[in-house]
């Protein structure tokens, strides 16, 4: 549907009553600096009006229960279709929720099983099938002919005092014959001898010679056999020579062990669901993990009767190609897709499972085109980092199929080597040829210049930014003197190549790394230098990075010399008094958490109020400025700000507290006031606000100042930290490293610290870096982004491959050395990178 969304009077947040006309049905990339607005434009503006408006089209019932949510502050938006936002987030809040369910493949997996699944006896082993009359005549009838068969009834008895009473029932029944352990013998008569040690009795229904025309009797014989031995029934085929052994068959007409007996389950997708209590494992209850967590180290030990895989063992009995729904979810979206490319399906099956796997399918080679085919279906989702969460969310969207739908992403590319990112952008491409209007708020050049309407955001952050610098296809944005991000683009604003790699003062050698899919590694970190760790997605490099160097360094230096039992060997670590691990999970555990409290100086802050005269006549200590403690806070909400609604049969909603209209203290405590504003104006201000308010109060200023220096000037200091992207969570926990005194001996660990930064806030945290090596520091960086790398001093670079493809050493040393080398994937992209003007 040709058209334009066209907004008018957009004043969400710090939009300055803006006018835009976007185009639909195209691929559009909002971008900016940091705090420029594309966020809110995106998902404040244009999600949530679409949301809204979705609401009101219920019912009048449904909406009464929903309540009205907010309208944006905006004066019109036209030509808004239904919206579907894909956020960048670290995983998911659920322990339940996997890869698998999250892209709906698992339940497709399910549903292949309980239809051609081949259940298995849980006690014997053998595969169970229930064949009908039919089928065993025909089969029966292939035997040569004049072949004498012994059609018999197998008898069960749990107890030898039943033995007797079952063949008097079966005398009086009319039968003739029975075999006892393979021995005839006449019913009727004192049998108790023969009984006496009996481990096996069938009841000789027939006695027949295979020719032709004797389907009907057979038929006749087996359904008999099949009444009387409880769905089972043997045949004895009996050979020309009578001195021959007789070679037995047996039949199972239900879902019963021919063998053993032992029933199997009724094959439902219900039965493979994890979730259900027909599926899960009645230990964790499907979560896979004790419920108990060990005391010494706080890690969840996999189950002890499941082994980690979250089902029953009834459900593991049922497989496809000899493998259970469990083997095939533990296995990587590559391996997955050779197997289903291999596997070959019964004649009887292949109607019902071509359909189903080829939708599987389908829906695995999107993921493996999202650079994703080293990830597992049972991999839980809150091990996901926030890149890799949000292009699962991608391939789920692509994987349904809509058209006419508004998506909004949040930076796809996180996390994303350049070789992945053209298939990011053909699936996006893909979306939009769909009849969809894609919208993604991205800093990607390469995303960017694939656009065809770009919306440039600023001119610059917070109370700063909120204005459309410009807009258009990327050639006309990049000609455009008023845009900073089209400078960058054509090249005439740059992120200089270092005239200098330093050489580091000594090596942090690790040797003998095997954890997770790394094969035996040997790496050495210059120390006093930063190192870039780069490769694919899924090459091992935050395991190296986060579980080896920053575990191993932490354990080594609580422990000072004594030896810890690791495999890896590491020298060089005594060079470092700290370590400090920054990455993109949220920072504090609580809603409650903020910047202010999360940097410390909240703390400074409540005391600056408790020392206003105000305050000293009230009697008010710092401990009544505290939105978490009984006094000062709003008790109706409990100083959240909000108060949580119960939906029932629908998610909670959170509206704001009418007591205190979201301002989180009482009226008492927001009586006291520092020039002008209240505790609860200062934690609505943001970074830049705060700097120029509280210049004077030398604690809180420090902590501002670095807030401001890592990009995050326009952050509000009371922003919940629920709301924060990986990336800002991250800047937030390295100021307040920075705002650390240092003793030039740490050793800095960073997970992709350009996540949610623009060109311009990219050449911002370099410098900062840049300041805290030549202190002394060292720094190593988990990253794709070639500006970052291009700017290092050494560069680890791991591949070939993600998954088990991957972990291994492609190459080690100054960008110049990786650009040089063929076998690497970075080295080739980096070519172009180091063509920049020096310093």
């Amino acid at each position: 549907m040709a058209g334009q969304i066209i907004v008018k009077g957009a004043r969400v947040h710090n939009l300055k009553n803006i006018d835009l006309e976007i185009p639909r049905d195209q691929l559009v990339v909002i971008t900016g600096v940091s705090g420029s607005g594309k966020s809110t434009l995106a998902f404040d503006t244009l999600y949530a009006e679409g949301q809204r408006r979705y609401l009101e089209s219920l019912g009048a019932d449904a909406r009464q229960v929903l309540k009205q949510m907010e309208k944006p502050d905006v004066d019109l938006i036209n030509g808004l279709s239904p919206a579907i936002a894909v956020q960048q987030k670290i995983g998911f809040a659920n322990p339940r929720s996997t890869v698998g369910t999250i892209t709906d493949i698992y339940d497709l997996l399910r549903l292949l099983f309980a239809r051609i699944g081949q259940p298995s006896c849980l006690k014997c082993g053998n595969e169970i099938s229930a064949r009908t009359v039919e089928q065993v005549v025909d089969q029966l009838m292939t035997v040569p002919a004049e072949t004498r068969l012994l059609v018999l009834a197998p008898v069960q008895f749990s107890r030898r005092a039943d033995v007797a009473k079952s063949l008097l029932e079966l005398a009086r029944q009319g039968f003739a014959r029975v075999l006892v352990d393979g021995q005839m013998h006449e019913l009727g008569g004192d049998m108790a001898e023969a009984v006496k040690s009996a481990s096996r009795l069938d009841v000789v229904i027939d006695r027949l010679v295979v020719r032709e025309g004797i389907e009907k009797r057979l038929a006749d014989s087996l359904e008999l056999a099949a009444r009387a031995g409880q769905q089972i029934v043997k045949v004895s085929i009996l050979g020309a020579d009578p001195s021959a052994a007789p070679r037995p068959m047996v039949f199972s007409l239900k879902l019963t062990c021919a063998e053993c007996g032992t029933a199997a389950p009724e094959v439902t997708p219900e039965l493979f669901s994890f979730n259900s209590p027909r599926g899960a494992c009645p230990r964790c209850n499907g979560l896979g993990v004790a419920t108990r967590r060990a005391k010494s180290h706080g890690d969840a030990a996999p189950c002890a009767e499941c082994g980690g895989r979250r089902l029953k063992k009834e459900s593991l009995t049922v497989r496809i190609a000899g493998k259970s729904i469990a083997e095939l979810a533990s296995r990587s979206i590559r391996e997955l897709l050779e197997f289903f490319a291999a596997l070959e399906l019964a004649n009887d099956r292949k109607i019902v499972g071509t359909k189903i796997t080829a939708e599987i399918a389908g829906r695995l080679l999107c993921l493996a085109r999202l650079g994703l085919d080293y990830l597992s279906l049972d991999r839980g989702s809150t091990t996901l980092s926030g890149g890799e969460a949000q292009r699962v969310r991608l391939a789920t969207q692509i994987g349904a199929g809509l058209a006419g739908v508004l998506y909004i992403f949040d930076e796809p590319s996180i996390g994303l080597h350049q070789k992945d990112n053209a298939r990011l952008i053909e699936l996006l491409r893909q979306l939009r040829d769909s009849g969809n209007s894609v919208i993604v708020v991205e800093h990607d050049p390469e995303t960017i210049q694939a656009a065809d309407y770009v919306i440039d955001m600023g001119p610059g952050a917070g109370v700063n930014g909120g204005r459309v610098v410009a807009c258009g296809a990327p050639e006309e944005l990049a000609h455009d003197p008023r845009s900073l991000t089209g400078r960058y683009l054509l090249g005439t604003a740059t992120i200089a190549v270092p005239q200098r790699r330093r050489c580091g003062t000594a090596l942090l050698r690790a040797k003998n790394v095997c954890a997770r899919n790394l094969k035996n590694l040997e790496v050495g970190i210059p120390i006093g230098a930063m190192t870039c760790v780069t490769g694919v997605s899924g090459a091992g490099k935050s395991t190296l990075v986060m579980e080896v160097l920053f575990d191993g360094v932490t354990q080594r230096l609580r422990r000072g010399r004594k030896k810890v039992m690791d495999a890896t060997q590491m020298t060089g670590w005594q060079h470092f008094d700290r370590v400090i691990g920054i990455d993109q999970s949220p920072i504090g555990r609580s809603p409650r958490s903020n910047p202010a409290t999360y940097v410390g100086l909240y703390d400074h802050l409540r005391e600056l109020f408790s020392q206003l005269p105000e305050a000293r006549v009230r009697g008010y200590k710092a401990e009544r400025f505290s939105f978490n403690v009984r006094g000062g806070r709003c008790e109706a909400c409990q100083g959240a700000g909000v108060v949580r609604v119960e939906m029932q049969f629908l998610p909670e909603l959170w509206v704001t507290c009418e007591a205190c209209r979201g301002r989180r203290y009482n009226r008492e405590t927001l009586a006291v006031q520092y020039k002008g504003l209240s505790i609860a104006d200062m934690l609505d201000l943001t970074v830049d606000q705060g700097l120029e308010l509280l210049s004077s109060v030398a604690p809180i200023h420090e902590r501002l100042r670095t807030l401001r220096e890592v990009g995050l000037g326009y952050l509000r200091l009371g922003q919940s930290a629920a709301t924060l992207s990986g990336g800002e969570a991250q800047r937030v926990k390295l100021a307040r490293e920075l705002a650390r005194k240092s003793t030039g001996k740490s050793l800095y660990v960073l997970d992709e610290p350009t996540t949610g930064l623009h060109f311009d806030d990219v050449k911002k945290l370099l410098d900062l870096l840049d300041r805290l090596i030549e202190l002394g520091n060292t720094m190593v960086i988990v990253e794709h982004n070639l500006e970052v790398i291009k700017c290092a001093d050494y560069v680890i670079d791991l591949g070939p491959e993600g998954g088990a493809s991957g972990g291994r050493l492609i190459a080690e040393g100054p960008p110049e050395t990786i650009a040089q080398v063929t076998e690497s994937v970075t080295g080739s992209y980096l070519q172009g990178a180091l063509r920049g003007p020096r310093i």
